[in-house]
């Protein structure tokens, strides 16, 4: 699981299983298991601070790279 954190104020924004190595691309909504300070408005995802984190595409969230931190463990295949 990973936690990502809006890089601008640090606050939680969900908690992510993260399958297979590389970077954070795309947010499954399937695998978002909790949203902390996140909302959504017009078709994009933003911290509670303001900040757009990424956008809608369906069934995933495509992230914006620089808006988010996140720590935590990735899953293998």
């Amino acid at each position: 699981m990973l936690v990502l954190r809006c890089a601008a104020c640090r606050k939680k924004l969900l908690r992510y299983d993260k399958i297979g190595p590389g970077e954070l691309l795309r947010c499954h909504k399937a695998r978002i298991d909790k949203f902390y300070n996140t909302y959504e408005h017009q078709g994009r995802l933003y911290c509670s601070c303001g900040r757009d984190i990424g956008i809608d595409k369906g069934s995933f969230f495509k992230m914006i790279g620089k808006s988010f931190t996140y720590k935590g463990t990735k899953r293998n295949r």
